[in-house]
């Protein structure tokens, strides 16, 4: 969870800065008064530009822009502007607090390079602790840097868990909404409309189909026993639909904690910026005439969530491998190449092809990310 606390929190780096969390990540940071001397994005785009003019002192990063792009940035910003991944790691490097909001394994290098900085990471980009959980843990060991969990989820257990002791910890316990199939029997003809059509939380294509399958609850599964260093024996997953307890925590004495709020991604984005205060902001909870039910996720209807925890056992690789397999599955039913059940299959026969390595440097994982995207692509296109 981290190696220091960082009560004067400083200014802020915003990775992903065009997307849901870096948006919001800005509207809390303009809500505090925060500062805010960087700006990444993965493309360049009007938006970009425009969240540049709203600071006009920020640095401004895209990593991959396509030509034109870059022509556009660069005249419309000056010499304020700088393209190239490694530029989204020296941003990284160079504030207290970095919001990674990048999607994808592409996040990983810039989570390593605020950690060995000795930085708070306020970390929404899950695959960069799931595809590299080990490179990310001993970057924070290296450099004294902190993790501090954006995604729902694990910031109600981060905050369940202040001022305990990790040994009387016997469960954590995850809440999923189920998604919008959880009483559907037959997912054979699932359309993609319907697979985007989350009934709770408004997020891009790739989480919102994630969701629905349940991967993304088997890639917070792992995050969880990174993050935490509680066992996958001990970590559960209960279904939520409600979406109003963000996760809990069992301890020894037969107690529970859980964080319970509307759902609203801005309240953990801020609390990871103010950590360990706490800030005025966010909706009050209504108690009145509110049911709220649980149940258990059926594992033989979305058989990823049974897969996570068997990719999360093994380590090394495989995680990173799950996560590759399924971005590539995921975009291939988006395309209509794939049926939505084919999904799970690509990923699993992704796994048993790439089997198991070790992983000890980010060159690692994303070596063995480029190869599990060629492997699912090659088996998605046999499909």
């Amino acid at each position: 969870m981290g190696g220091h606390s960082l009560t004067d929190a400083g200014p802020l780096v915003i990775l992903g800065a065009t997307g849901s969390i870096g948006r919001q990540a800005i509207e809390v940071a303009e809500r505090l008064g925060r500062q805010v001397v960087a700006l990444g994005a993965r493309q360049g785009s009007d938006g970009l530009v425009s969240l540049a003019e709203r600071f006009p002192e920020a640095r401004v990063v895209a990593a991959a822009p396509t030509n034109q792009e870059h022509a556009m940035l660069r005249d419309r910003l000056g010499s304020r502007y700088a393209r190239g991944p490694e530029e989204l790691e020296e941003l990284a490097r160079t504030a207290a607090v970095v919001v990674n909001g990048i999607v994808g394994s592409a996040g990983l290098p810039a989570s390593v390079a605020a950690l060995e900085s000795g930085n708070r990471l306020a970390l929404a980009n899950k695959e960069s602790l799931v595809a590299g959980g080990p490179v990310v843990l001993a970057a924070a060991e290296r450099g004294g840097g902190e993790i501090v969990p954006v995604d729902s989820e694990h910031s109600a257990l981060f905050q369940c868990l202040q001022g305990e002791d990790l040994s009387s910890v016997t469960r954590l316990i995850l809440t999923a909404s189920g998604g919008p199939f959880r009483d559907r029997a037959d997912l054979s003809d699932v359309t993609l409309g319907e697979a985007l059509a989350h009934p709770t939380w408004n997020m891009g294509p790739r989480i919102t189909i994630d969701s629905s399958t349940l991967m993304n609850k088997a890639f917070e599964v792992i995050e969880a026993h990174l993050l935490f260093g509680i066992s996958y024996d001990a970590i559960d997953v209960v279904v939520h639909p409600q979406s109003i307890v963000h996760s809990m925590v069992e301890f020894a004495d037969g107690s529970t904690k859980a964080h319970v709020g509307e759902p609203d991604m801005r309240v953990p984005i801020q609390y990871a910026i103010t950590y360990p205060d706490r800030a005025p902001g966010g909706e009050r909870f209504d108690w009145s005439d509110r049911t709220l039910t649980f149940e258990k996720p059926d594992f033989d209807r979305f058989p990823l969530l049974g897969l996570g925890y068997d990719a999360g056992r093994a380590g090394g690789s495989a995680p990173a491998t799950m996560n590759a397999a399924d971005e590539i599955a995921v975009q291939a039913f988006i395309d209509g190449r794939i049926s939505y059940s084919m999904i799970a299959t690509i990923v699993e026969m992704s796994l048993e092809r790439m089997g198991v390595q070790a992983i000890d440097t980010v060159a690692d994982v994303l070596a063995i990310d480029t190869e599990s995207r060629n492997v699912a692509a090659e088996i998605a296109g046999s499909c």
